[in-house]
C-alpha cells in the first residue's frame, strides 16, 4: 500500500467515527461499509460499560469524536509532513496496550501502520472490544491489512520491536523482557496545572474538563495544582461544580468515600465540596476522585522545578504562565504529533 492509500484508509475510518457522539449519532449514507458495522459499533458503545465499569458512553463517545477530528487528511498530512516514509519490508511490531481510558493505545496501533509495519496487539483486559472493531473496520475498507494486524491474548512472538505501556512496577517486567528488542516502555506519568490566582470562571471551568474527564484516569489528566501562597479555592470550586453529577456514578463515588475516608483518618487537612477532596501533596499521582496542591513562591522557580521534573509529566496546563503548556481544557484533545512521553514513535519505527 501506498502512503497516500494508507492516508485514505484512516481518513474513511475518520469518517465512520464522525457519526457516532452522546448527542446526535446520525448515519450517513456516503460512509463506506456503514450496513456492517453502523449499528454493531452504535450496541459496542452502549455495551462498553459493561466490559468496563469506567467506560461510560459519555467517555467512549468523548474518545470516539476526539480520533474522528484528528483521522482528517489535513492533520495526517501535517503530521507525517516531518518524515521520510520510505517503501521498506515490514517489521513486526508488538503492542502492550494499557486499558485504563477507551481506546488509549489507537496512536500506537496508527503509527505502526501508517509507517507500512506489522501489527501484533495484546489488548489490556479492560480494553478488549473497541480496537478490534475498528481494526475489522480497516480491514473492510482495505482488505490487504488483514496480513498485517494481528491480535494476541497470550505470549508475544515473533516480533522485531515493541511499545509496551503500563504502570512504574509493570515497566520493570517489561524491561527485563523485551531487554533484547528494540523498545519504547511506557511508564506512570502526570499532568498539572499552574493557575496564578486571576483566572477567570470560564478557565477554572475548563480546568474542570482536565480534571475530570474520564474520572481522572488518564495520564493527560491534571491530578494536581500548583497554587500561589495565599490562594482561594472559592472560586475554583465554583467553576467546577457543573460536573457535580460525576459522583452519582458507582465507582467514582466509591473512590470518593474511600480516600477520604483515609485522609480524615489520617487527620490530613482537606478541602471538600462534595464529590472532589483537595490535599497539600509534594506528590504529583493523586488517587481517584482527590487532587494535589502546592504552593510555590515565584514562577521562574516554579518553572525550574518542572523543567527538572520533565520525566515525571505527561502535560502542563496554565494560562500562559509556563513555558510549553497547554490551554486550560485541552489537555484530553491532544494531536497526532503530540506524543506520549515525548517520545516521537514514527522516529523510533523508522530506525528500526
Amino acid at each position: 500500500m501506498t502512503l497516500e492509500t494508507k492516508k485514505n484508509v484512516f481518513v474513511e475510518l475518520g469518517n465512520f467515527l464522525s457519526q457516532f457522539s452522546e448527542n446526535n449519532t446520525t448515519k450517513n449514507p456516503n460512509v463506506l461499509h456503514n450496513e456492517t458495522f453502523f449499528d454493531a459499533f452504535q450496541e459496542l458503545i452502549i455495551l462498553s460499560q459493561s466490559h468496563n465499569g469506567w467506560y461510560t458512553p459519555e467517555n467512549v463517545y468523548f474518545s470516539i469524536q476526539s480520533w474522528s477530528k484528528a483521522l482528517t487528511e489535513e492533520n495526517l498530512d501535517q503530521w507525517l509532513s516531518a518524515y521520510t516514509l520510505e517503501i521498506q519490508k515490514p517489521k513486526n511490531i508488538a503492542l502492550v496496550l494499557a486499558g485504563n481510558i477507551p481506546l488509549v493505545g489507537f496512536h500506537d496501533f496508527l503509527s505502526v501502520l501508517i509507517t507500512g509495519n506489522n501489527v501484533i496487539v495484546k489488548t489490556s483486559s479492560n480494553d478488549q472490544h473497541l480496537l478490534p472493531f475498528l481494526a475489522k473496520y480497516l480491514i473492510a475498507v482495505a482488505p490487504e491489512l488483514k496480513n498485517q494486524i494481528t491480535f494476541v491474548e497470550g505470549k508475544l512472538e515473533n516480533f522485531d520491536a515493541v511499545i509496551a505501556t503500563g504502570s512504574n512496577n509493570t515497566s520493570r517486567y517489561f524491561e527485563y523482557y523485551f531487554k533484547d528488542k528494540p523498545s519504547i516502555i511506557r511508564k506512570s506519568r502526570n499532568s498539572v496545572a499552574v493557575l496564578i490566582g486571576t483566572e477567570n470562571k470560564e478557565e477554572l471551568t475548563a480546568l474542570g474538563e482536565d480534571i475530570f474527564r474520564y474520572f481522572g484516569l488518564g495520564c493527560r489528566n491534571v491530578s494536581k495544582l500548583f497554587v500561589p501562597k495565599g490562594y482561594n479555592f472559592d472560586a475554583f470550586f465554583e467553576a467546577i461544580f457543573e460536573y457535580q453529577d460525576v459522583i452519582h456514578y458507582e465507582k467514582y463515588a466509591n473512590n470518593y468515600d474511600y480516600n477520604k475516608a483515609v485522609f480524615l483518618m489520617s487527620n490530613f487537612k482537606l478541602l471538600d465540596n462534595g464529590f472532589l477532596t483537595i490535599k497539600e501533596d509534594q506528590s504529583h499521582a493523586s488517587p481517584i476522585s482527590s487532587v494535589f496542591y502546592e504552593y510555590y513562591d515565584d514562577l521562574p522557580a516554579l518553572q525550574t522545578k518542572l523543567d527538572s521534573e520533565n520525566e515525571l509529566l505527561q502535560c502542563i496546563v496554565s494560562g500562559g504562565c509556563i513555558e510549553k503548556s497547554i490551554s486550560f481544557g485541552q489537555t484530553q484533545n491532544p494531536q497526532l504529533w503530540d506524543y506520549a512521553d515525548n517520545i516521537d514513535t514514527i522516529s523510533f519505527l523508522l530506525t528500526i
